[in-house]
């Protein structure tokens, strides 16, 4: 993970060169704007099929959406139930590249278990039960092995308790379980997308801002130093997502808040927790649940709502107390013993990037029901901008934007200028990918290679001689030294905020965060000098 032209390493000094020789007047073939997974997609899509790419994000690699979502690549079961079968589909055939081919090491098969208590009657269960044989169905036609996604099935009152201690028992007649995919983190996920774009000769920039954007080039401020100038491009992408419409007109979103809050596992009861995703049904809607999600660091994350925005979009939403009692009002039907305020370690906000329908305000569809697709749309001065979508398809999503760009700059001239290759992501690995078997074999802790692969050797080699340096920064906050190190050197960590609100989830429990703060210092420290 040396520093040369086909490193994946991303760190201080990598961005300090590349700045300059952008600065420098040359021209790239694309400008990606946004450093979220569409983006960083779009960098890789195109960077692996021979192009000259430059991606820019005004804040840190999934400072926006990308970090705050349930960390699921989910088949699209409920857009099934909302009769956007395309949109399942796709969903399902992007899950199928992701868990088996792009990113195994970064996904895990999740068990989701819908409890049958007495307020779950036999009509719902058949509903759900029926509803689950389609995802089967779904996933077959998607590709994806049985042996990575198990089939659904019903679950004896046992099986219920054993992946849900705290399960309620009074009148629960057995379970559901569907399996889909969860992602060990989000941000994991993109900052190895935009690694493996560096690898294929991308520069990556945070902290740079793009001021003014057309569709042949842009003017760029480096956020730390406040310096700007311009960049040409023969093309160029708008993927940041509910800010898109600041960058180009006729783009309206319609962004909703999800949140979710933090738990630890012992709230859940048991030995081990929770170790399968509670699913517990939304009073009075159809196709709507809150789930308690296992997650790394023993935690748990409870979500989901669906709130309108209205107004200046935040940099980083906050959650509301309605949404909070929301959250744990309607798990606590499922559950023993309830959840109270105090068992809250944190909350966190994503927005959802819909586009807008047109059919807001009075009378006007409601986010929940708005569809999940993705638009690619281009502007009179033929910047490209994609919207819409979600985690699950950012791969499509980045095909369809680079390829849309390719037919604009082929357009504008006559011919096309960009000389490009096939599409290769469809079976490119993520730096860290490998094949189960492989990652088996990692000489390394199972928790470790679970969040880098085969990379986990090289957060190992960080210790640089001190066996210390693997111990945990604090107690109760199972990240080492060494992953801290890792971050800075080679994930594009710059700052505290970089290592505990991103690259580690530290920052989503304020306590855990304040005792993190002086380790992080130190690592920012020791890779400096």
């Amino acid at each position: 993970m040396t520093d040369g032209a086909k490193s994946t390493s991303l760190n201080a000094r990598r961005r300090t060169r590349d700045l300059d020789h952008l600065s420098g007047a040359p021209r790239v073939d694309l400008l990606v704007i946004g450093g979220g997974v569409t983006g960083t997609g779009v960098a890789l899509d195109a960077a692996s099929r021979g192009m000259s790419v430059a991606l820019v994000e005004k804040h840190d690699l999934a400072f926006g959406t990308s970090r705050w979502s349930s960390k699921l690549v989910h088949g699209g079961l409920r857009y099934l139930a909302t009769g956007h079968v395309s949109v399942a589909y796709e969903s399902a055939v992007e899950r199928g590249i992701l868990i088996e081919r792009t990113a195994p090491h970064l996904i895990r098969a999740l068990p989701n278990i819908f409890p049958l208590l007495p307020s779950f009657g036999v009509k719902g269960a058949a509903m759900i039960r029926a509803g689950h044989l389609a995802g089967d169905l779904l996933r077959a036609a998607a590709g994806t092995s049985p042996h990575t996604l198990p089939r659904s099935r019903r679950l004896s009152r046992a099986e219920v308790r054993a992946y849900v201690p705290t399960v309620r028992e009074a009148g629960l007649r057995g379970g559901l379980v569907f399996w889909d995919g969860q992602l060990v983190d989000d941000v994991r996920l993109v900052v190895a997308l935009a690694r493996t774009a560096a690898r294929h000769g991308a520069r990556v920039l945070t902290r740079c801002s793009a001021v003014e954007a057309t569709g042949r080039g842009a003017v760029l401020r480096d956020e730390l130093t406040g310096a700007t100038f311009e960049l040409d491009a023969e093309m160029v992408v708008n993927a940041t997502g509910v800010w898109a419409g600041t960058l180009t007109a006729g783009v309206a979103m319609r962004p909703s808040r999800g949140t979710h809050l933090v738990l630890a596992q012992q709230s859940f009861g048991g030995s081990t927790g929770l170790t399968g995703a509670l699913t517990v049904p939304v009073p009075g809607e159809t196709s709507r649940f809150v789930f308690a999600l296992p997650a790394a660091g023993g935690r748990v994350y409870v979500g989901l709502t669906d709130e309108e925005v209205a107004g200046e979009i935040p940099d980083v939403p906050a959650a509301t107390e309605g949404e909070i009692d929301f959250l744990l009002n309607t798990v606590n039907a499922a559950l023993r013993v309830p959840l109270t305020r105090a068992d809250v370690l944190g909350t966190f906000s994503g927005l959802r990037p819909l586009i807008d329908s047109g059919d807001s305000g009075a009378g006007g569809s409601r986010t929940a029901d708005l569809s999940r697709d993705h638009l690619v749309l281009t502007g009179a001065d033929g910047l490209v901008t994609v919207a819409g979508g979600k985690l699950t398809t950012y791969r499509r999503m980045a095909q369809d934007a680079v390829d849309t760009a390719l037919a604009v700059a082929g357009a504008r001239s006559g011919r096309r200028q960009v000389r490009a290759g096939p599409v290769r992501t469809r079976r490119l690995p993520l730096v860290g990918a490998a094949s189960r078997a492989a990652l088996a074999a990692v000489q390394a802790p199972p928790s470790m290679v679970g969040r880098y692969g085969t990379e986990a050797a090289g957060v190992l080699a960080e210790i640089e001689g001190d066996p210390a340096l693997l111990e945990p920064i604090a107690p109760g906050i199972d990240t080492t030294m060494a992953d801290l190190l890792f971050a800075v050197r080679h994930e594009g960590a710059l700052d505290v905020d970089d290592l505990l609100d991103r690259r580690t989830r530290i920052g989503l429990s304020a306590a855990d965060r304040a005792r993190a703060v002086p380790a992080a210092e130190e690592a920012l420290a020791r890779a400096a000098g």
